[in-house]
């Protein structure tokens, strides 16, 4: 009886051998952040001449003019940006997930490619295309669409465009692979079955792929609501400073320039980061409240 009860027990220490380095590192690499985050942003001050203010910064936050402007551009990103991408993501994954579909591989693989390129250099390079002297352009101007180049970057409407453009391009590919593993899920026998009743393509798509997909829907609105509340590389690639003006300003950018532009305000930069917790739990919840009762 003994011999059993030590292997056990010997099981169970092996188990905690290995799953404590990865709890310690997700704690102070985590978890100790954030707390730390939380008691910083209970102060104020310049610099690193903190001292204890309560909520003094978060009662800030509705009086700060600038905030809410960034606030404003990233609900306009996650409104437009993330259905379209979506939608895509479904169209792209129901055509790759096709059995008469040639060459799937390739196609696979070029529909993520976006995904794999460096965020850098793919924001870079959709500037230069948007830039003064681009090839948009100069495409614009050899068929007289205008006289004059136009200056997108510096336009607040067009420069939102292409921050949207350059987000929904990387990350379609992305959201595409989920769509396709949960298509590749489904037993075709169910489509076969509503092809004999003669339910069309369309009718297929909205009335079997969209309902079985909901799962995987959900998991992907929300990691894209997530990502794009904490939007900052393509604003900082392709933008100056969030502009024009603060035309393109995210919350993230906005704690980069309290961090690191001009005076340094550790306090209130913790206590913006902290609204984004508090705007994706929100979001989160909804989402999920939502994807319960459609279920």
């Amino acid at each position: 009886m003994r011999h059993p009860i030590r292997l056990e027990k010997k099981y169970e220490w092996w188990g905690w051998f290995f799953v404590t380095p990865a709890s310690v590192f997700i704690f102070v690499l985590a978890f100790y952040p954030m707390v730390y985050a939380f008691i910083i942003s209970l102060q104020s001050g310049l610099g690193t001449n903190l001292r204890f203010t309560g909520l003094r910064n978060y009662f800030r936050l509705f009086q700060d003019p600038i905030f809410p402007k960034a606030v404003a551009n990233v609900f306009m990103y996650l409104l437009i940006q993330v259905p379209v991408m979506i939608f895509l993501a479904l169209i792209l994954a129901s055509v790759l997930n096709n059995k008469n579909l040639k060459f799937k591989g390739f196609f696979r693989t070029l529909v993520f490619l976006p995904c794999a390129t460096a965020l850098v250099s793919s924001a870079l390079i959709f500037k230069s295309f948007f830039s003064l002297d681009g090839i948009v352009n100069f495409f614009l101007l050899k068929f007289h669409f205008t006289d004059t180049p136009i200056s997108f970057l510096m336009h607040p409407y067009w420069a939102k465009f292409i921050i949207i453009l350059v987000i929904t391009w990387r990350w379609t590919g992305y959201n595409t692979i989920f769509y396709l593993a949960g298509l590749q899920n489904i037993d075709t026998s169910v489509y076969e079955a509503a092809s004999i009743d003669g339910t069309s393509p369309v009718q297929q798509f909205f009335q079997i792929t969209l309902p079985l997909l909901r799962p995987v829907i959900l998991l992907t609105t929300v990691m894209a609501t997530n990502g794009t509340l904490q939007l900052f590389d393509e604003v900082k690639s392709i933008t100056t400073d969030g502009g024009p003006g603060t035309a393109t300003l995210t919350i993230s950018f906005y704690i980069y320039d309290l961090l690191f532009t001009n005076v340094t305000q550790f306090g209130y930069a913790a206590t913006v980061s902290y609204s984004i917790l508090i705007m994706v739990t929100i979001l989160t919840l909804i989402q999920l409240k939502v994807g319960d009762r459609v279920s």
